[in-house]
């Protein structure tokens, strides 16, 4: 269940359903936890573009979680919905400014 709502929040936001303007098509979503009992699921956000869009696009997500949770019960058949909740995951930013680092140790 964690990998399909991983990955149809990552094609509402490549779509463009989501309204917000602090959503756009640079963040992914890295995983997806669902609770045991299947009540909430904690959904991670990130982006690798500087500044505060990670945050702005975390914000923007929580603000359309109704929306997104309402999208994924059509599309996928399960008897209870988790709550979203979306949490920043500095991942790809960290891993992209690793990786600037180590090219410039080498000539």
């Amino acid at each position: 269940m964690e990998e399909q709502i991983r990955i149809e929040v990552s094609q509402l936001i490549l779509r463009g359903e989501i309204k917000d303007p602090r959503v756009d098509s640079f963040l992914s979503i890295t995983r997806v936890d669902v609770a045991r009992d299947g009540s909430h699921a904690k959904v991670f956000v990130s982006t690798f573009r500087e500044g505060d869009a990670l945050t702005e696009g975390v914000a923007g997500l929580n603000h359309a979680a109704g929306f997104i949770q309402g999208s994924i019960s059509k599309r996928i058949r399960i008897r209870l919905t988790p709550r979203l909740v979306f949490c920043p995951d500095p991942g790809i930013k960290e891993g992209f400014e690793m990786g600037e680092k180590i090219k410039g140790l080498f000539p």
